[in-house]
């Protein structure tokens, strides 16, 4: 638990972090854009007993360890007072396999080139207010935080930019031409037979960035081309996750009764920006009007209803929000927010194993969705549609939905790279119209890889 809060001058968090871009464990939470959840960008510098999970083992155990990791305390008066969301405590990601962990009758992979889990533990936060233009170190000590400090202090703001050229970076998709929409054929004939209401099936992307570029710069020229209020960059020792997510997955807040509530707000139902306001403003009125668009959300509002009524008390879980429009970069989104109350006696990692993967990323009912899925995939997901956060030691949680995710892995002098973009299937889904709007999700991750398009 941190016990000196010291104020340092605001600056770019971005290019605070570039020093430590290579330090295993390290991450930076970046809130982009006009989010109300992107008020905040937290970097965790130095990280300490990290966990690394390579292979299955049971969830309760795994759970359970990281539970030991956190030092469980109140957050300091001062903390409060600034309004500071993470101090303390784990940082790290979940892939997408991990839920199998907690659910054996799931698909059972291995995530490619990452572990199931990564987290650290971290007593040194780095936390920069955009509304206010403040920021602040959390730290043990006077000595570690003044040591923190210089070094946010020394790194050149052009340490991030993005390299003069990405050219020789190259990208392209996994599947053959007309692979996406075969595939929403497919899980509307399993939406027919009943099997499921909704699937959200994906495609991948993979190639490798130009000679000389770097996974952070990657995540730098994301943030500027594409700001989102959950983005993430998280070194691992071979690899790097690079999150341009708009999407929150689970969070949990202590109210001043000392009650754990919950919250998700799960996105479904997309359109593409238009060229003009004119353009956006009919785009979001069609939005609003589809009606496959909303029962494709209201579906995943239910499943988490459920997975949250699994740890929340009863009659405390609400939808207080359904089908709130969200613009970002290049897409418009209908999001929901469901909100619950925690039982007594259960945490943060008790929601983390009701709820992951989210529902918006298998689809309804959850493990039949995954199922098909993996059938019609035939392969791991990763670092795509899984979590990426922290757990305070004051017994708060935020987590991403990783989707709009690369994961860079190295390779010789440079850098693999690949991700996932996809859709929620329903029984009204045109395929034609699902492979445009993966093409859609995908142009701003394709446009920071290579600078064009597929």
């Amino acid at each position: 638990m941190p016990g000196v809060l010291l104020e340092i001058p605001y600056r770019d968090p971005i290019a605070a972090f570039a020093p430590f871009r290579d330090r295993p464990h390290a991450m930076l939470l970046h809130g982009g854009g006009p989010h109300p959840a992107a008020r905040w960008s937290l970097i965790a510098p130095a990280p300490q007993t990290p966990f690394v999970l390579a292979a299955p083992a049971p969830a309760s155990d795994v759970l359970a360890h990281l539970r030991a990791l956190l030092r469980p305390s109140p957050a300091t008066e001062a903390v409060r007072a600034a309004g500071i969301p993470f101090a303390s405590g784990l940082a790290g990601f979940f892939a997408y396999e991990f839920g199998a962990l907690i659910a054996p009758t799931a698909p059972q992979r291995r995530p490619a080139d990452l572990p199931f889990a990564a987290v650290a533990r971290h007593d040194c936060v780095a936390a920069f207010d955009h509304a206010e233009r403040r920021a602040w170190i959390a730290a043990p000590d006077a000595k570690t935080a003044g040591h923190l400090a210089d070094a946010l202090a020394s790194a050149p703001e052009a340490i991030a930019a993005a390299p003069a050229s990405v050219h020789g970076a190259h990208l392209a998709p996994q599947e053959p031409d007309g692979w996406y929409g075969a595939q929403a054929e497919r899980v509307r004939d399993a939406i027919a037979r009943g099997d499921v209401f909704q699937a959200n099936v994906s495609r991948r992307c993979a190639g490798r960035l130009a000679d000389g570029d770097h996974p952070f710069s990657l995540f730098a020229r994301l943030a500027a081309l594409s700001p989102a209020p959950f983005q993430a960059y998280l070194r691992l020792p071979e690899a790097a996750i690079v999150s341009n997510s708009p999407e929150r997955h689970v969070a949990v807040r202590r109210a001043p009764d000392g009650a754990l509530h919950a919250e998700t707000s799960p996105i479904k139902g997309t359109r593409p920006r238009g060229a003009t306001a004119a353009d956006d403003q009919r785009l979001i009125a069609e939005l609003l009007a589809s009606a496959k668009e909303k029962a494709e959300n209201l579906m995943i509002v239910d499943l988490m209803r459920n997975d949250f009524a699994r740890v929340c008390s009863a009659g405390t879980v609400r939808a207080p929000v359904l089908f709130g429009v969200e613009t970002f970069a290049n897409v418009h989104h209908l999001v929901s927010t469901v909100r619950g109350r925690l039982q007594p006696g259960r945490d943060a990692f008790d929601l983390l194993a009701a709820a992951i993967p989210a529902g918006t990323n298998p689809g309804a009912p959850k493990l039949m969705a995954q199922a098909i899925i993996d059938g019609l995939e035939g392969e791991a997901r990763g670092a795509n549609y899984g979590g990426l956060g922290w757990f305070g030691d004051d017994g708060a949680m935020d987590l991403n939905v990783t989707i709009r995710t690369a994961t860079c892995v190295r390779d010789g002098d440079g850098w693999r790279v690949d991700f996932r973009v996809g859709g929620g299937i329903t029984i009204d889904s045109e395929p034609a119209a699902e492979t445009d709007e993966t093409t859609a999700k995908a142009r701003n991750l394709v446009a920071a890889i290579t600078g064009g398009g597929l």
